[in-house]
């Protein structure tokens, strides 16, 4: 089994070369900032304890770290077009049938007032106001894999206001205060010029905005986004809430449906759907899910051009808890966040090499597991450990054998764990 995986492995540095040379490199018009690029991105999925200029020149073996922050903030390089040969790469890669396309924004907690954008704001990481950094991103998602393609920073209006403080950080002066729905918009039509028949999920931040809502149906894109409870619908008696609604529900319409699997095992859930309107724009439903241990409620506004299955907006409410795992693990892996850059121009560069990277161990996970499935007993390569082996053996630091071992191991404790999560789960269930 680890003649197996190393076998594997073997292909990881090619394909990762492969990457940044049809996604990176055509962009960066001299070889000594392309080389950096490829030290940057190759440092990037290192388990360094921290990930800025410094720590990833040092692991790259720069003699300062004055290179890669000439990359960041002055090296020639058209980030739209980079942008949009990372979502043509992570498109080629997962593929294009039964998409998902996942707006949700993610806050960066910073010490100062210097950093672009960050301001004291709400921000999710931690469920409060912060001083904080927030973004916008789009996660393009299939049932087997997901990965960013595109970002937009929120800027508040205490910094569009503020045209001293633009300059400084170097924002364009086009740019101007934009919401976060309209940012999604932007990503979201960016996307379905390539991906026309995607879906469209999101929590109450965009579910809520009528006009983003508005622009899917117009355009005739299905979504399933999260709504409010005490968000109103027309009855023929009265406007309820969706939460006295769901009280009117009656015992036989819930049914019990996964929302996709999980660590411990399918995620199982009670889901009712209501307020089927159709015309001649599509139909229109509220859906509601129940927690099967909690009973708490979860309510979405649900639009497809014609009728569609409970199961197949089910399919996609699960879907919306990828671009979470995709925060996770840019961050975890990447250093999504662990940017100490302060401009306009350096953010957005950090940000889109963070997620080229991630966008190779998507890639990579997803092409090991079509290709060379895991051998009975071990899970699956995960994003994890494919930038675990692929650190520890390009080039290796302990001895090969030693290295797949530990690897053969940490996924047969793995698969042990999800058995016995699936079989807790089954006993419960009977």
């Amino acid at each position: 089994m680890a003649t197996a995986t190393s076998v594997a492995a073997q292909r990881w540095p090619h394909l990762l070369n492969e990457v940044i040379d049809t996604a990176v490199n055509p962009h960066l018009a001299r070889p000594e900032t392309r080389s950096t690029a490829r030290d940057l991105i190759r440092a990037l999925l290192a388990p360094l304890t921290r990930k800025n200029c410094w720590t990833l020149a040092e692991h790259a073996g720069h003699g300062a770290p004055y290179r890669m922050q000439h990359l960041l903030a002055r090296a020639h390089l058209n980030e739209n077009a980079l942008a949009a040969a990372l979502r043509s790469y992570v498109i080629r890669c997962l593929g294009t049938d039964d998409v998902v396309l996942v707006v949700d924004e993610t806050g960066d907690i910073k010490k100062g007032r210097d950093t672009v954008g960050v301001s004291r704001q709400y921000t999710g990481v931690t469920g409060q106001i912060e001083n904080c950094q927030v973004a916008v991103y789009l996660a393009y998602t299939t049932p087997d894999a997901h990965a960013l393609i595109d970002h937009r920073l929120y800027l508040p209006s205490s910094w569009s206001e503020d045209a001293a403080r633009l300059a400084t950080a170097g924002v364009p002066t086009d740019v101007g205060f934009v919401t976060k729905p309209e940012l999604a918009r932007q990503m979201i039509a960016a996307a379905l010029e390539h991906v026309p028949h995607a879906w469209v999920a999101g929590d109450e931040v965009y579910g809520r905005n009528p006009d983003l809502r508005a622009y899917l149906e117009k355009h005739r894109v299905g979504y399933v986004m999260e709504m409010a409870a005490t968000d109103t619908i027309t009855t023929p008696r009265e406007p309820l809430t969706v939460k006295e609604l769901a009280v009117l529900v009656p015992t036989q319409a819930w049914q019990k449906r996964s929302a996709g699997a999980g660590a411990k095992g399918q995620r199982f859930y009670d889901w009712a759907l209501i307020d089927d309107v159709a015309d001649s724009d599509g139909v229109r439903w509220v859906l509601i899910r129940r927690n099967r241990t909690t009973a708490e409620l979860a309510f979405f506004h649900c639009y497809a051009p014609e009728v569609v299955s409970l199961g197949r907006l089910v399919a996609v409410a699960g879907r919306r808890w990828r671009v979470e795992e995709s925060f996770a693990q840019g961050k975890g892996l990447a250093g999504l966040d662990e940017h100490q850059v302060r401009t306009w121009t350096s953010w957005h560069r950090w940000s889109l090499l963070v997620m080229v990277a991630y966008g190779f161990l998507a890639a990579c996970r997803l092409r090991e597991a079509r290709h060379h499935p895991a051998p009975e007993g071990l899970v699956a390569l995960t994003c994890n450990e494919i930038a675990r082996l692929l650190e520890a053996l390009f080039p290796p630091e302990l001895h090969p054998e030693h290295v797949l071992a530990w690897s053969v191991f940490r996924r047969s404790h793995q698969a042990r764990a999800l058995h016995c999560h699936y079989r807790r789960q089954a006993a419960q269930e009977s």
